[in-house]
């Protein structure tokens, strides 16, 4: 404030030295300019001009620039000023006089808020990716807006074609070298001359342009914002088009960027800042300009703090301080070696420092601490220690500092530079690393180091195993393979010797420490090996998992007695083999043996583990030990049974799963079958039970698995039906377990089960006995008994009331005696269930149940890993044997399956019983899968389910379970995470849950409809189901979402489309009313849902064909709603109200149609979904004006006349051509023409715009060319006409086309065919041809004729043609109350259309016997027929030149008169009207009306009349009624 008041008191020079150093920060500076304190007055002061001459303290350009910057001011006041300062600017422009607009009161008033957009803008350029434009285009393009000779309109296109191609910033050189900038100034001159309104149509494409040029280059930017004409060239364009917001946002931007570049150039004015050169200089501005000024665009900012704030220097007390003086000591030493680098890089500091104080000389102390923060110095000081090492210590020591880095990663809140390990990716740690894993050890010694390098890997790669580059991969890959046997891998299986020189305990802990270590390392790499896309990756990673299994497996060396109790290494070993089998085909990338050969030995083995641990020992019940080994060993079987499906080329190796006895010789030929798999499903493990149904799920996807199953379970009380059902319905067990039980069920149905019992029948279902009666039931009544016996439906019911939808789970009743049963069966362990359903896979599509596999465990722990689906396979039989302790707990499970038809009420029931537990968590899982089982129940019985879900209210309770309120708020939750990622996760597994219940609910709702419709459609299920069902389907996919959550909500989106098009399908007129009201909430969502499912064609067919068919079929609705319903007004607004009228949905609707509209013209012939896309663009022309228009400006009618060109020219050459290629190939020409006929068609339904463009591309001429084709083709000629219907009605210059000859469109007389020539004469002989053939061509060609019949040029060839002589040949019924019949009817509609005119009029009436034939049609009792013929009749009766005819034909006035007494009023009306039409002006009429009866009749017509009180819509006719009769009157008395 001082200097700016300093003028007076500072020498001249000094002051301008001031001045031109404030120049650069005058922008910063005006932010503070203020009317009500000193130094915002101040401040104001340099933009003023203090004389006449123009003089002021700055230059008068730099001036110019303040007065408009402080337009952009947030302050009112400031602007008012900044008006002031600018008008002496204005006044004194050179030309002001010629130039708009002119400067009065109006136009200056509103220049305060000039500036002030509301909504800024972002300013983004392309200039990564590689250029999609020529050069020679963008040279096109400018000359065709340079040259004065084109079009205006042309000019502007060309315009905005360069704006967009100015997007791509390679193209900036191009349109500056040809002068683009000039021009462009140039024309917003002459726009802003007084003459120049001509211009203003091409303002705002230049605008564009020269925005997009400033904003990419600095240099032009530095050299405009300098020309002070060009500014206020800017600022008059605001001002004559401050009403357009387009062009004003423009203007504003424009003024934005020039008036503020100077603290846009960071890198000249202020330190530290480094211009990047990859990509486009940025513009970014000083916080404190951002901040202050209201700017039009959205920009980064720089300079919280400014570079030129002065920092008080601390006092001498502080720098005394230790902290303080260590802080100086670090930074004048960093500072004067220009870094830490270059000190770390000294050999000897002490030397180099001697010339210090001392008290800036560091301390080695001081020195270390620098080495070992600074991350480059420390890991690369570690690596060469590691590489120079001559002893173990020395490398342990580097590799526990290398450890040391890596944990500071793990305990690091914030990492400002970069974390360690990303760091350690850029230097070659692998040669230091290399020779450990080469070289095997020779000692024990070496065996510690190697467990110690071994560690460090495994902590490297665990950190780093989502990001692990693939080279690095392959590296370690590639060492693990290339010495073998000698690699890492042969450690796993030592040689005999070594293994029984295993005495001293250090030696066999080391060796167990390195067992653990390895399999920990090859599980990491197994789980990074997923990731890998390229071929060379992943061959090495489908060998090293194939060779990882082979040494597993001999790893399992159970027949050595001495280890055969060695559990930690048998345990870690299965491990790792869970996790090598969890990968799919991890078995066939041997060269040595087949992939059948290894699952078999695998299965071999794994079994031997079974029988040795479980099978022999009576399960867990009898033994603790190796419960882990347990477990692993079951999800190995797992695994592996999903691989031998996928690997074996049939069902032999089924009888392999079967467990034999091998203890004595009586048992020898015997086997257990499948019966070691039963006492698993009711283990005290739920993780045991969960894998182990989980086999028999797999097992049943095939049939010879069920039946196995099956026999394993005959001494099992409820057999394998009752067992499983048991488990299912069990509410102390946890969901995972029973959701398996629920998917052996599904598969059991998938097999045929008879309807009666058939004793020879193979499968005869579930089996149930009658304890009184002691008979059984087979078969379909057999699981009617038992469904109703273990009351199945209202278990199910109370599984939907008691699910759990949250996230976590808590135990709030641990202390209570109740819970002792579920501790036991590890109710801890639902956390652990909770991990194991992260990724849950979705349903099979097919009815059988498509096994999950929750254990592909893709981590070290099987709890905590990503899940993923397996297919699953199936044994043999079974014999009897299982321990007696398992046989008691089978039996106590499966007493409630033994089915009787006992009155529930002597017992107990089992919903009793059971309802007295403790329950466990139902999850949306468990749901899942039963929902697919009631599908299942539905094919089988669907009598007995529909019933069964109709009292149960199941569906009501199913679809209304999970709100998509709900889903949304977990997905956005996704979208913008702010919690820990491991939350993150459990929210990412709830939303998988969820949707894959949404999946099965919506699939099975789906078959109800197919079934019985009345499920669905009840007002309590189908109103809260649609609102969900667009909830979740307006639901986003982009942004933020991965691409296993994008996929399952594809698959949902799958299913919900279908759901809702087999409902409109079904039940149209019902339920589309309710569909539309839930779809106007989500309009505009559910469109852009469509639009990216269309844009998914390629990788989601599936997706993309069920959205548009939902398209079709809803608009199919919309489109039978419109001519049903054309006069009501619906409650809710209609589709074609959201699509058309509605601001948001209808530029999505254009977005929509212009998408279509792009795979159609994309896509082949064909190709199946372009048929989908034609069908549903079809129905949206049909339905939408906003879609038509869309067509229209795509030129879309043009393409596809264009296209029937092609298409005629194409059958003419094939023609030519014989044989059966040539057949098919014109089957297919054929069928484009129709698709392309339809397009127009549905283009041109009620639409002059469009018809005006058809007539324009000539699309008369065009079907007259194809006419012969369509002769032989009445499909085609269908269609053909249909085209022609919709473009003739309310047309009259479509109908004169079809006069024309077909060598023109001019509509000169000359060029109207007078021999024939036209298609309207091809039309006539059609008809002429189809007049008796009463099929859908008669009735086309008629309509057809009726809507030209209204043109008076085709009214002339009708008459010409006498084509209106068949008329006469109509063979009428004998009869009055017959009806005449379709061709009538037809020939009637046409002859009304012709008696409208008065030359129709007469030209019908010249028909010789027209008179009587149509009198006769009046007296039929058919009412749209006599109504018709009584019009026609009516008609002309107006023409004076008929009048005398009528009146002397008795029959005719006998007609007319009696149509007074008639019941219908409508026909009271015709009658009236036309006795006043023969007496108007036609005094001979009276002679024959005042005929006594006639007279009597009209009499009492009118007395009648006037007594009556009309119904209120029928006033204006009963008036018109009522009006006619007077006029008869009082013609008749006058």
């Amino acid at each position: 404030m001082h200097l700016l008041k300093g003028r007076l008191v500072m020498a001249v020079l000094t002051w301008n030295k001031f001045i031109e150093a404030l120049c650069p920060i005058i922008p910063v500076l005006q932010g503070y300019a203020d009317t009500k304190d000193t130094l915002g007055n101040s401040i104001l002061t340099l933009s003023e001009t203090t004389s006449d001459k123009g003089e002021g303290i700055l230059p008068r350009t730099t001036r110019l620039r303040a007065a408009l910057r402080l337009l952009f001011s947030k302050k009112q006041l400031v602007r008012s000023v900044a008006l002031k300062h600018l008008t002496f600017h204005l006044l004194n422009e050179e030309g002001a006089n010629l130039k708009r607009p002119h400067l009065h009161g109006s136009v200056l008033s509103s220049i305060l808020n000039l500036f002030i957009i509301e909504r800024a803008i972002e300013l983004k350029l392309d200039g990564k990716t590689e250029s999609i434009f020529k050069a020679e285009t963008v040279e096109k393009l400018y000359d065709i807006l340079t040259s004065d000779a084109v079009d205006l309109v042309l000019r502007k296109s060309a315009a905005e074609q360069l704006a967009i191609i100015l997007e791509d910033t390679k193209m900036h050189g191009i349109v500056k070298k040809l002068g683009a900038i000039e021009k462009i100034l140039a024309y917003l001159n002459e726009c802003i001359h007084v003459d120049g309104k001509l211009m203003e149509s091409i303002v705002l494409p230049c605008l564009t342009l020269l925005r997009k040029l400033v904003y990419a280059d600095p240099v032009v930017r530095l050299s405009l914002a300098q020309q002070s004409s060009l500014l206020l060239l800017l600022f008059r364009v605001s001002l004559i088009f401050q009403n357009d917001r387009a062009v004003l946002t423009e203007t504003t931007v424009l003024l934005c960027l020039l008036l503020f570049d100077e603290v846009a150039r960071t890198e000249t004015w202020a330190d530290g800042i480094t211009s990047n050169d990859t990509g486009l200089p940025a513009f970014s501005l000083p916080v404190a300009v951002v901040r202050r000024y209201h700017l039009p665009v959205r920009i980064t900012a720089h300079h919280v703090v400014s570079p030129n704030t002065v920092v008080v220097p601390l006092s001498s007390e502080c720098l005394s301080m230790k902290p303080v003086s260590d802080m100086l000591k670090m930074a004048w030493n960093l500072s004067w070696y220009n870094g830490i680098e270059n000190l770390l890089q000294l050999i000897n500091y002490e030397k180099e420092a001697e010339t210090f104080l001392d008290s800036l000389k560091l301390s080695s102390e001081d020195i270390l601490i620098l080495k070992i923060t600074h991350t480059n110095y420390g890991l690369q000081d570690c690596l060469n220690s590691i590489i120079q090492a001559v002893s173990h210590r020395g490398v342990r020591a580097a590799l526990t500092r290398l450890s040391f880095y890596i944990l500071n990663d793990t305990l690091a809140l914030k990492c400002s530079s970069g974390s360690c390990g990303t760091t350690l990716k850029s230097f070659v740690w692998q040669k230091a690393i290399n020779r450990f894993l080469q070289v095997l050890p020779a000692s024990v010694e070496d065996e510690k180091l190697l467990v110690d390098v071994l560690r460090f890997l495994n902590k490297l790669l665990r950190d780093q195993r989502s990001s692990l580059e693939s080279d690095h991969l392959k590296w370690i890959l590639k060492s693990l393979l290339k010495n073998k046997p000698k690699s890492l891998l042969g450690l796993l299986v030592r040689p005999e010797s070594q293994v029984q020189d295993e005495i001293d305990e250090i030696q066999t802990a080391v060796r167990q420490q390195l067992d653990k270590e390895l399999i920990r390392l090859f599980n990491t790499l197994l789980f990074c090996s997923m990731s890998v896309t390229d071929r060379e990756a992943l061959e090495l990673a489908g060998s090293f998992r194939t060779e990882l299994a082979l040494k597993l497996l001999q790893c399992l060396r159970l027949t050595d007695a001495p280890h055969f109790y060695g559990l930690p290494s048998l345990e870690r070993t299965l491990q790792g083999m869970v996790h090598v089998t969890a990968l799919p085909d991890w078995s066939t990338y041997s060269a040595a043996a087949e992939s059948v050969t290894i699952c078999k030995k695998y299965l071999t083995g794994l079994l031997e583990v079974i029988s040795s641990f479980y099978v022999e020992w009576g399960g867990n019940a009898m033994s603790f030990m190796g419960k882990g080994v347990t477990k692993s060993t079951v999800l190995c079987l797992l695994h592996l049974s999903h691989e031998m499906m996928a690997q074996a080329k049939d069902t032999d190796w089924i009888s392999l799963w079967s467990l034999p006895y091998d203890n004595t010789e009586e048992q020898a030929a015997s086997q257990l079958g499948l019966a070691w798999l039963i006492p698993l499903w009711v283990d005290r493990d739920p993780e045991v039970r969960f894998t182990a149904l989980g086999i028999g799920s797999a097992l049943s996807s095939l049939e010879i698995g069920c039946i196995a199953l099956a026999e394993s379970c005959q001494n099992i009380s409820g057999g394998l039906w009752g067992t499983v059902i048991n488990i299912l319905l069990d509410q102390s067990e946890c969901s995972m377990v029973r959701r398996e039980a629920a998917f052996i069920l599904q598969n059991l149905l998938v097999i045929p089960v008879p309807t009666e019992d058939v004793k020879d029948c193979l499968w005869q279902g579930p089996c149930v006995h009658d304890e009184e009666s002691g008979l059984s039931q087979t078969g379909k009544p057999a699981l009617k008994a038992l469904l109703h016996h273990c009351q199945f439906y209202e278990h199910v019911n109370q599984m939907v009331k008691h699910c759990y939808l949250g996230c976590y789970m808590f135990d709030l009743n641990s202390s209570k005696e109740g819970n002792l049963i579920i501790e036991k069966s590890g109710i801890n362990d639902f956390d652990d269930s909770l991990n194991l359903w992260k990724g849950p896979s979705s349903q099979s599509q097919s009815s059988h149940s498509q096994s999950t596999s929750e254990t592909m465990i893709r981590s070290a722990s099987p709890s905590l890993g990503s899940v993923t689906e397996l297919r699953a396979i199936v044994p043999t039989n079974s014999s009897s044997f299982i321990p007696e302790t398992v046989v008691d707990r089978l039996m106590a499970q499966g007493q409630s399956d033994t089915t009787t038809t006992e009155s529930p009420s002597q017992h107990d029931s089992p919903m009793s019983a059971t309802l007295s537990k403790q329950r466990a968590v139902v999850t949306p899982a468990l749901l899942s899968a039963v929902c697919s089982l009631l599908h299942n129940l539905l094919v089988v019985t669907p009598k007995d389910t529909r019933i069964a879900l109709q009292e149960a209210h199941l569906l009501t309770a199913l679809s209304s379970l999970v709100s998509g309120n709900l889903v949304e708020r977990c997905i956005l939750e996704l979208k913008a995470p702010l919690g820990h990622p491991c939350h993150i996760e459990h929210v990412k597994a709830q939303v998988l849950l969820l949707l894959q219940y949404l999946s099965s609910v919506s699939r099975l709702l789906k078959s109800c409809l197919l079934v019985d419709s009345q499920l669905v459609i009840q007002d309590e299920l189908l109103k809260p189901l649609l609102g969900n069902s667009f909830t979740i389907l307006s639901i986003s996919s982009k942004d933020g979402l991965d691409t296993e959550l994008t996929s399952v909500l594809h698959e949902t989106r799958v299913d919900f489309f279908n759901l809702l098009a087999t409902l409109l399908w079904k039940t149209g007129q019902i339920s589309f009313p309710s569909v539309t009201a839930a779809l106007a909430n989500h309009c505009t969502a559910i469109i852009d849902t469509i639009c990216d499912c269309i844009n998914l064609s390629a990788t989601y067919p599936a997706l993309y064909t069920a959205s548009l068919q939902f398209l079709s079929v809803l608009l199919n609705e919309e489109g039978r709603r419109q001519l049903q319903d054309k006069q009501s007004i619906c409650q809710n607004p209609t589709i074609g109200f959201l699509l058309d009228h509605v601001e948001g949905c209808q530029a999505s609707a254009t977005q929509l149609t212009a998408l279509i509209i792009q795979v159609c013209e994309r896509k082949s012939s064909k190709d199946v979904l372009k048929e989908v896309a034609t069908n549903a663009l079809l129905s949206l022309l049909a339905v939408s004006k906003n879609a038509q228009k869309c067509a229209l400006e795509v030129d879309l009618i043009d393409s596809c006349i264009e296209n029937m060109k092609h298409i005629h020219a194409q059958l003419n050459l094939d023609s030519l051509k014989p044989g059966k290629t040539q057949k098919k190939k014109e089957d297919n020409l054929v069928k484009q023409l129709r698709c392309s006929m339809q397009l127009l068609r549905n283009c041109l339904f009620q639409n002059d715009e469009c018809k005006m463009a058809a007539l324009k591309a000539h699309l008369v001429p065009v079907l007259h060319s194809l006419w012969p084709w369509f002769l032989t083709d009445n499909s085609s000629m269908q269609i053909a006409l249909h085209l022609l219907c919709v473009y003739t009605a309310n047309y009259p210059s479509g109908c004169a086309s079809l006069c024309w000859a077909s060598g023109g469109q001019t509509s000169l007389p000359s060029a109207r065919s007078a021999a024939g020539n036209s298609l309207m004469h091809n039309i006539l002989k059609l008809a002429s041809q189809v007049s008796n053939d009463n099929g859908p061509i008669q009735q086309v060609v008629f309509c057809l004729l009726s809507n030209l019949a209204l043109s008076h040029d085709c009214k002339g060839i009708i008459q010409k043609s006498n084509f209106l002589q068949n008329f006469l040949s109509l063979s009428l019924p004998k009869g009055s109350h017959k009806n005449p019949g379709n061709v009538s009817t037809l020939w009637l509609k046409l002859l009304l259309n012709i008696s409208f005119g008065e030359d129709g009029q007469q030209m019908i009436m010249k028909i010789n016997g027209f008179l009587d034939q149509i009198v006769e049609m009046c007296k039929y009792k058919h009412k749209n027929s006599q109504h018709l013929a009584l019009l026609i009749l009516h008609n002309i009766c107006f023409s004076a030149t008929n009048k005398p005819k009528i009146l002397a034909n008795d029959k005719a006035i006998a007609v007319l008169s009696a149509c007074l007494e008639s019941d219908s009023c409508a026909v009271q009306r015709i009658g009236a009207a036309s006795l006043w039409a023969l007496l108007h002006n036609y005094q001979k009429a009276k002679v024959t009306l005042k005929n006594p009866s006639i007279r009597r009749r009209i009499d009492e017509a009118y007395a009648l009349v006037k007594k009556t009180t009309p119904q209120p819509d029928e006033n204006e006719l009963h008036a018109y009624y009522l009006k006619c009769l007077e006029n008869i009157v009082q013609l008749l008395d006058f």
